[in-house]
């Protein structure tokens, strides 16, 4: 918990809020939901979530995104977030207050392999259970500051 008394909060931003942004906020539910709240929203949205990752994050992880009520959302949609994380995809995002903000830096895979594809989602795990691991270490009661 942090100081006031609820789980980090977590907002994964990118354009298009179709995507990588999607697959992080759908991951961050499920393997780090003990630990923080996941969000995600885009500066630019698409219509529906990208049909593969829809597919492949069903087919390798059981979780459906849509049933799960996941929708694309712009940044005025978000709470108030403890960490901002942009997926790289060189968004100049209005300004978020936060405590902390990471670039994870990934390509976008719409278009690509389902090789391809897959190689970003285990990126986005990867990271996910980095960012769980740092927020554990903090013991979840602090977010720890932006380095300057």
């Amino acid at each position: 918990m942090n100081q006031q008394g609820r789980k980090p909060r977590v907002g994964f931003i990118c354009t298009h809020n179709a995507c990588r942004s999607q697959i992080a906020e759908a991951l961050g539910r499920h393997l780090a939901g003990d630990v923080f709240e996941s969000y995600s929203a885009g500066t630019d949205i698409k219509d529906r979530i990208n049909l593969d990752a829809v597919r492949l994050m069903k087919a390798q992880y059981g979780i459906d995104m849509i049933k799960e009520g996941q929708r694309n959302k712009t940044l005025d949609a978000l709470p108030e977030l403890d960490i901002v994380v942009t997926m790289g995809c060189g968004v100049k995002c209005p300004y978020l207050p936060c405590k902390r903000r990471f670039d994870w830096g990934l390509p976008d895979p719409t278009g690509t392999s389902d090789g391809e594809f897959m190689e970003v989602i285990h990126q986005i795990e990867k990271e996910i259970g980095l960012l769980k691991d740092q927020l554990k270490g903090n013991h979840q009661d602090s977010v720890p500051e932006a380095p300057v």
